[in-house]
C-alpha cells in the first residue's frame, strides 16, 4: 500500500511540473517579439503594394469607424530623411528608404518602432540633377524575400541586405552594366521578385527590362526590345495564355514580357506629354488595365490569345481618372482612384470605364476589409466604404505633423495598424477592432 501512496505521488508531481512548465512556456511565448507571431499570422506584406502588388491587405477584424478624433497613434519614427518610399513587412520587421544629405539609406525596425539596421545604398539623385531639390527623395520601397531585403538607390545602385543584421551580400550598378541614363527624377521602382529571379527596368541600351538572379545579383536575360525611358511604374506579374508574364510601364508603352525567357510578347503605346507614367498596371480576367497623368487618362486593354501568340486590343480608352502616381484598386470589378488634370477621386467600372461616382480631391490609396483608405495630398485620411454605388466617407482625420510637402507616399495597412509616412517621419494608427 505504501508503494502504492508513493507512486500516486511521483505522478502527481510530474503532473504538476507538466502544468508548471506548459504554464511557463506560455507565458514566455507572450513575451516573444512580434516579428515571431505575426510570421505565423496575417500574410506579410514584403513589397510595395503587398505580395501580388494589388494593393489590397486581408486584415480583418478592423474598425468600420473611427473615433472623431481618428485612430490611436500608438508611435512615430523620425529621422528617416526625404522621401515617399512607403513600408514593407517581413519577419517582424519593419523597411523602408530615406535620404540623408546626399546619401540614400534603406531602414529596418522593429514593430514598435526601434531601428535595428541602417545601411546606405548609393548617392540621391540630386548629386547628378539640378532640379532634385525641388522634389527630392527616396521612391523605391524596400522588396523582401527569404530573409533578404533588396532596394533601388536613386541612380540605379541595387543592392541585396541580409534582414536581420542589414549586411550586404551583394549589389549592382544597373546604369553602368546595362549603358542607361540617369532617369528624370532617378529610379522610382520597387523590383519584383518572384521565386529565384529579380526583375526590374534599368532602362538602358544594354537592356531596358532585365532578370537576375536574386542570389547573386547574375544576369538571367535582359530584354532590349521595349521603348522608351523609365516610366516609373513597378512590374507586377501574371498567367496568360501559355505564359507568366511580367508586365509594366515605360515611358512611352505597355508591355508584357515572357517571364522565362524576356521575350516581348505584347506592346501597347501610352504616352502622356510629360513622359512618365507611374501607376502600376493591373491584370484581370484577361486584361491590362493602366492608367497616366498629364491628362492621359485610362485604358483597359484586352488580351486576345492567338495561334501566333498575344494581340493586345483597346477594349476602352477614356480621359477620366488619369491617375498621377496614387495608384488605383481594382475591386469587386470596380476600379478606385483619383484623377490628375482631371481631378477628384473616381469610381470606374472595369468592363466598360463608365463614371461610376466622383468626389473632389487627390492622393493615393489601399484597401482592407471593404473599406479604401484614401490619404490626400495635404495629409487628410478618410475611410471610404468600397462600393460603386455611391462615395460614402465614413471618417476623416488630419495626419500628424511631418514635414513639409506633399504627402505622397501611399499608406499601408499591416497587423491591424495604419501606416502612414510623411518625409522624415512615419506614423502608427491602431485600427484593430477589439
Amino acid at each position: 500500500m505504501e508503494d502504492q501512496m508513493n507512486v500516486k505521488k511521483s505522478i502527481n508531481r510530474t503532473t504538476t511540473r507538466k502544468i508548471f512548465l506548459l504554464a511557463f512556456s506560455l507565458f514566455l511565448i507572450s513575451l516573444l517579439p512580434q516579428r515571431i507571431i505575426h510570421a505565423q499570422g496575417t500574410p506579410e506584406w514584403n513589397s510595395f503594394h503587398g505580395p501580388d502588388r494589388t494593393n489590397k491587405s486581408t486584415e480583418t477584424k478592423l474598425l468600420n469607424e473611427w473615433p472623431d478624433e481618428g485612430p490611436e497613434l500608438l508611435w512615430t519614427i523620425s529621422g528617416l530623411g526625404k522621401g515617399y518610399s512607403t513600408v514593407s513587412f517581413a519577419g517582424g520587421y519593419l523597411f523602408t528608404a530615406g535620404i540623408e544629405g546626399q546619401q540614400t539609406f534603406v531602414f529596418a525596425f522593429d514593430l514598435e518602432g526601434n531601428l535595428v539596421w541602417k545601411k546606405p545604398n548609393g548617392q540621391s539623385w540630386e548629386t547628378e540633377m539640378s532640379h532634385a531639390s525641388a522634389y527630392n527623395g527616396a521612391r523605391s520601397t524596400p522588396t523582401c524575400s527569404e530573409g533578404i531585403v533588396y532596394h533601388l538607390g536613386d541612380l540605379g545602385r541595387l543592392a541585396a541586405f541580409e534582414s536581420n543584421s542589414g549586411d550586404e551580400l551583394w549589389s549592382i550598378e544597373l546604369r553602368e552594366v546595362f549603358d542607361a541614363e540617369i532617369p528624370e527624377y532617378g529610379y522610382a521602382e520597387s523590383v519584383f521578385v518572384e521565386g529565384d529571379r529579380l526583375y526590374c527596368c534599368p532602362a538602358g541600351k544594354k537592356g531596358y527590362m532585365v532578370c537576375l538572379d536574386k542570389n547573386s545579383g547574375q544576369l538571367i536575360w535582359s530584354n532590349m526590345e521595349i521603348s522608351g525611358t523609365v516610366g516609373f511604374s513597378s512590374l507586377i506579374a501574371f498567367d496568360h495564355g501559355a505564359y507568366r508574364q511580367v508586365a509594366g510601364l515605360s515611358s512611352d508603352c505597355i508591355f508584357g514580357v515572357d517571364s522565362k525567357t524576356g521575350q516581348l510578347l505584347w506592346k501597347v503605346d501610352y504616352e502622356n506629354s510629360r513622359s512618365n507614367n507611374v501607376p502600376d498596371p493591373i491584370f484581370h480576367d484577361g486584361f491590362v488595365f493602366a492608367s497616366s497623368g498629364y491628362g492621359k487618362g485610362s485604358i483597359l486593354v484586352k488580351l486576345k490569345l492567338t495561334d501566333s501568340g498575344i494581340t493586345p486590343e483597346t477594349a476602352w480608352q477614356t480621359e477620366l481618372m488619369d491617375n498621377h502616381h496614387g495608384g488605383v484598386i481594382l475591386h469587386e470589378g470596380f476600379l478606385y482612384g483619383a484623377g490628375h488634370n482631371a481631378r477628384g477621386w473616381f469610381c470606374l467600372d472595369f468592363q466598360t470605364g463608365t463614371q461610376k461616382w466622383k468626389t473632389g480631391g487627390k492622393g493615393s490609396l489601399t484597401y482592407a476589409n471593404h473599406m479604401l483608405y484614401c490619404l490626400d495630398e495635404r495629409g487628410i485620411m478618410t475611410l471610404v466604404r468600397a462600393s460603386p454605388e455611391k462615395y460614402e466617407a465614413v471618417n476623416t482625420f488630419e495626419v500628424a505633423e511631418g514635414g513639409n510637402g506633399m504627402h505622397w507616399a501611399h499608406p499601408v495597412v499591416f497587423g491591424k495598424r495604419l501606416y502612414i509616412r510623411h518625409q522624415e517621419k512615419l506614423f502608427a494608427y491602431d485600427i484593430g477592432n477589439p
